[in-house]
């Protein structure tokens, strides 16, 4: 039993790995891995993910403003720099 689990374990080793650096010009085209068209997808889509947030907050900072200048007209002041009323 002992040399039958020997050989199991000796048959599933994995391969031995390269022993020194490979240059990368040695290595096949089909193996190589181009950075540049993933490093400017990469920076297109942080771009566009920058400036549709910043769409957004600019969005919602003209929809609090459109509501303060109602509330502004609704109650009867119409610039803000009026004082405001003292409750008598």
């Amino acid at each position: 039993m002992t040399i039958f689990a020997f050989v199991v374990a000796f048959v599933l080793q994995p391969p031995a790995g390269q022993n020194q650096f490979v240059p990368a010009s040695s290595v096949p085209p089909t193996d190589q891995l181009q950075a540049a068209p993933l490093l400017i997808a990469a920076y297109a889509f942080v771009w566009v993910a920058a400036c549709f947030y910043l769409w957004t907050i600019w969005r919602r900072l003209r929809k609090v403003e459109t509501e303060m200048h109602a509330l502004e007209r609704r109650s009867g002041r119409a610039d803000s720099g009026a004082a405001p009323r003292s409750p008598r």
